[in-house]
């Protein structure tokens, strides 16, 4: 049950509060007054998507609240606190389109409201019933009513029927390899012969690199390394080793007379040793430091193998060897292409076998449940002013076999008029007619409330399902909206002042277009204020003292 509804800012209704009672609740007002925008405030709480353009011009944010009261066997969570006497979801939007959910004040996501706003109320818009028409919503009609056995028995035939559509593509594609396998195998094993020949790896092309830049600048290196050696200890004259001996010595000698000059002496004679050390390296650095002839075109050669396999298989030595292991991969599924198609042949078999098997518990169960569907939806027309209608669900095989939901389509049957005969319900239903046919349905898919305290039932919401009737008609559609009410909560955004009539509290939204933007208010009516909305959904002005007594009646009559 939905105790409160809070609206602001958005579109032209800048600030509503709607506290709805149990039974049949009604909201009225001019064409483009903005009823719908309620409906589309409720769609928020239920997770629906943000239009753009919806927050109010001016307005920082648009808000949407409902408090409902927390339904019976709901399991509490974390996003439910301890002690919680009442459920309420919000929803802020911002003019860029942004959103924030909340659950009992804690923010909280988009799926956390469409969950638990699919338990609080069912919503049926403005064009439910042009669904009606279509052969795939009539199976869901259908299989709604078979009941939650039908809805698991229909989930396992989608996993079967996914898991055949999944292997009758892997066959294919096998049997498609095998016509081309003999040329894909000679193209992958030349490829992988190729790669195996020069056997790469990422270490070698980093050694032959820095190979490479040595080999191309001996001469350079040599000069240096010898320029090095002469200038600590050369062949000829006093280098820098026996400076610095003579330095350390000298140093050593003062220290008698300095203690200070001891350790400076010391650091000389290490300097001295090093340097001599460093001589000796450079030295050995340059007696090995040549090249066997040919060397160096070796290396171009065996790095020119290593650039052009690159560039054909990813641009690195890692992607060469990374293809290698695709080919290896590849050829071993070409050469057990036969041994791997017999085994999906045979998945395939079995996968189908359960397909058809839960196919055939769907059709059973549906077969059974047409002729009861049929006769409960007549009823209901009768009560709709469609006493002489006809109406008939025909289980028959589906075009093109097995489908999503199983093997079989549904038609809806319907003669409007006595001694007619019965045609496709998208064929032979006008407007209004669908529209009690949907009215029907819904009547018999949720029949009355589950047994509780009053009012404890899921809220309904209906955008004017009462489009295209009126008259009698209308009274009869009022008065199954009346029924449909025991127990729960309906909400019902409707033209029609014989179904206004009958409202347990009657809203009504009006604009005010002097201010700009235009501004639309809510209030609810009651005594002389409900004859006056009455008189002006009659279409007659307000002191019409006959549409008055007409309002009257209609009030009297509920």
């Amino acid at each position: 049950m939905l105790y409160e509804l809070r609206v602001e800012n958005l579109l032209l209704m800048e600030r509503a509060e709607l506290r709805l009672t149990e039974g049949l609740n009604i909201l009225t007002g001019e064409t483009g007054a903005g009823k719908t925008l309620l409906a589309h405030a409720l769609d928020l709480l239920l997770g629906g998507k943000a239009r753009s353009g919806i927050v109010r011009e001016g307005a920082p944010e648009a808000y949407v609240e409902g408090v409902f009261a927390i339904p019976p066997g709901c399991d509490r969570d974390e996003r439910i606190p301890d002690g919680s006497e009442e459920l309420v979801l919000a929803r802020r939007v911002w003019p860029d389109g942004r959103t924030r959910a909340y659950v009992c004040g804690r923010a909280a996501t988009v799926a956390d409201l469409r969950e638990l706003g699919s338990r609080l109320l069912s919503f049926y818009g403005q064009h439910e019933h042009r669904k009606l028409m279509l052969t795939a919503a009539q199976l869901d009609a259908l299989d709604s009513f078979c009941g939650p056995e039908q809805q698991e028995l229909r989930a396992s035939y989608g996993e079967a029927h996914d898991r055949v559509r999944e292997l009758e593509t892997r066959a294919a594609e096998l049997e498609g390899l095998a016509g081309a396998r003999d040329r894909e195998l000679d193209l992958v094993a030349f490829e992988l012969r190729e790669i195996e020949e020069v056997a790469p790896s990422e270490e070698e092309e980093r050694e032959l690199g820095a190979e490479r830049d040595r080999l191309r600048n001996l001469e350079a290196l040599r000069g240096a390394a010898a320029t090095g050696v002469g200038a600590i200890a050369p062949e000829e004259g006093e280098g820098a080793g026996v400076m610095l001996a003579r330095a350390a010595a000298e140093l050593e000698s003062a220290s008698a007379f300095d203690a200070s000059l001891a350790g400076l002496a010391e650091r000389l004679t290490a300097l001295r040793y090093e340097a001599e050390d460093v001589a000796a390296e450079l030295s050995s650095y340059l007696a090995g430091i040549g090249a066997s002839p040919g060397r160096l075109e070796h290396v171009e050669e065996r790095l020119g193998l290593f650039a052009r396999l690159s560039r054909k298989h990813g641009g690195t030595i890692a992607e060469v060897l990374a293809h290698a292991d695709r080919c290896r991969a590849r050829e071993a599924e070409l050469r057990d292409a036969d041994v791997a198609l017999e085994s999906v042949t045979g998945e395939l078999a079995s996968a189908v076998a359960t397909r058809d098997r839960i196919a055939a518990e769907l059709h059973a169960a549906r077969k059974r449940a047409a002729p009861r569907l049929s006769e409960a939806v007549l009823e209901r027309l009768a009560e709709l002013a469609m006493g002489d209608a006809s109406f008939e669900v025909r289980v028959k095989p589906r075009e093109g076999g097995y489908g999503p939901r199983g093997a079989d389509a549904i038609e809806f049957m319907i003669a409007t008029n006595a001694g007619m005969p019965a045609g496709p319900l998208r064929e032979v239903a006008s407007g209004g007619e669908l529209s009690r046919v949907m009215l029907a349905l819904l009547s018999v898919a949720h029949g009355a409330a589950e047994p509780g305290p009053a009012g404890t039932g899921g809220l309904l919401v209906f955008d004017e399902i009462d489009a295209g009737v009126g008259g009698r008609t209308a009274r009869a559609v009022g008065e199954h909206l009346r029924a449909l009410s025991a127990g729960r909560q309906v909400l019902c955004i409707t033209h029609l002042p014989q179904v206004a009539a009958l409202a347990a509290r009657h809203f009504t939204i009006v604009k005010d277009g002097s201010v700009s933007p235009a501004r639309t208010t809510v209030a609810p009516l009651d005594g002389d204020s409900v004859v006056g909305e009455l008189v002006r959904m009659l279409g007659a002005d307000e002191d019409d003292r006959a549409a008055r007594g007409h309002a009257r009646e209609l009030l009297k009559a509920a």
